[in-house]
């Protein structure tokens, strides 16, 4: 018995300094749970879903709620079912799809997701996967007139917001409407994206007609205020910023140009993260507070640049990019979900490597008027840390309402400056 009580004392003594630590307390934690800076260490030990919470974060993540108060609320995960005509076509024609290895370019797609298969051993997997955002159609046609961006300063909080609208409308591998390609199926989309607030900037904005032959470059205009007139802008534009945002062209979604104007793009792996997948409504009109106009955008806690929307365990594609030499980033991460080319996160570097930008949108399934189930985002945080700025986008996100391809074209650019 002595003995006895002389091993327990010593097991008691051997434990406290892991009871004291935490570690020893690590618990699978329950939906609505939080995650940040104050508790980051001990909930890494910690489990949901039975993954651990450690493996769900990545570095820069994590560097998010240590050092600029990224805050995570845990949702349970729910399936995301995608639109059956897009299954459809994809069973139609993806086994006519091949990949030129030569021109990094996509040969015989007509409609679906052309690489519904994706390898993780496949050398070709990252350029496969952004070629299924661009021709997967996950959106349909986009006729946003909300489109709000808040222009958020580390130190001082919300400094003005900007209201606009976009408006874009595919051309060819048409899922709704009559027929699969509108025109001579030479252009793959057209975007239109225009100011209408404040006055000062009222009309600004840009008309954009990319082609389905990823070698010609896009065609653009813009409307100068200054002059009352559009004028062309290069076939660099794509990599120019948005307004007086953090953004640029190619960051729309994550990843806005074909892989091959990229100089490389490589599929890293697969792994689990913390995602906004299914967001709660971001853009509430009729309110006289922005906090109740924009209810997931935290407007109190400083660097005021995070959310109060809800995150859950998705497996992820890691895909990393090398731009052009004349691209203003040096490398560009992004993190797609396994079963549909929708990015939730990225993470943008400088020429030196070092990081420059962190990027997350907040997804969810949005169902059009003519029953077609896009899955997009209705708020995003782009998050410039050199600048120590940031601009969150939040919008009523609507697909396939009632347009066509006259709806958007240069006439409508230069209407909208009026």
């Amino acid at each position: 018995m002595k003995n006895l009580t002389i091993n327990l004392r010593r097991l008691c003594i051997g434990l406290w300094p892991l009871l004291c630590s935490g570690t020893a307390l690590a618990a699978d934690l329950p939906a609505g749970a939080v995650i940040n800076a104050s508790n980051l260490d001990q909930s890494k030990a910690d489990t949901f879903e039975g993954k651990s919470i450690a493996s769900m974060l990545t570095d820069k993540m994590e560097l998010m709620i240590r050092e600029h108060g990224l805050s995570i609320t845990l949702r349970k995960s729910a399936p995301i079912p995608l639109d059956r005509r897009l299954e459809e076509a994809t069973r139609a024609h993806s086994g006519g799809v091949t990949f030129d290895t030569a021109t990094r370019t996509v040969k015989g797609w007509k409609a679906g997701l052309p690489f519904p298969d994706v390898r993780e051993d496949d050398p070709n997997g990252g350029e496969k996967l952004i070629w299924n955002m661009r021709y997967g159609s996950m959106m349909g046609d986009q006729p946003v007139e909300d489109l709000h961006f808040l222009m958020m300063d580390f130190d001082k909080g919300l400094d003005r917001i900007q209201k606009w609208q976009i408006k874009r409308y595919m051309m060819v591998g048409r899922l709704t409407g009559e027929g699969a390609t509108a025109g001579d199926g030479s252009e793959y989309s057209r975007t239109l994206l225009y100011a209408n607030y404040p006055h000062d900037i009222r009309g600004v904005g840009t008309f954009t007609i990319r082609y389905s032959d990823p070698a010609r470059v896009d065609d653009s205009w813009v409307y100068v205020k200054s002059v009352r007139r559009v004028r062309r802008l290069s076939g660099n534009a794509w990599m120019d910023p948005i307004g007086g945002t953090v953004s640029l062209n190619d960051d729309i979604d994550g990843w806005d140009s074909p892989p091959s104007w990229y100089r490389q793009v490589k599929l890293v792996g697969k792994r689990w993260i913390l995602a906004v997948a299914h967001g709660k409504p971001a853009l509430v009109d009729g309110k006289t507070s922005n906090e109740e106009t924009y209810p997931q955008v935290d407007f109190k806690t400083p660097p005021y640049i995070n959310s109060h929307d809800e995150w859950e365990p998705r497996e992820v594609w890691i895909i990393e990019g090398t731009p052009p030499e004349e691209h203003p980033y040096g490398k560009k991460v992004v993190y797609m979900d396994t079963r549909f080319p929708r990015i939730y996160q990225a993470e943008m570097y400088d020429k030196k490597g070092d990081f420059w930008k962190f990027f997350n949108w907040h997804h969810s399934v949005v169902t059009g008027k003519d029953g077609f189930r896009a899955i997009g985002p209705l708020q995003g945080e782009q998050v410039d840390l050199k600048a120590r700025k940031a601009t969150i986008f939040v919008g009523d996100l609507k697909v396939n309402e009632p347009m066509t391809a006259d709806d958007v074209t240069l006439g409508k650019l230069e209407a909208a400056g009026r």
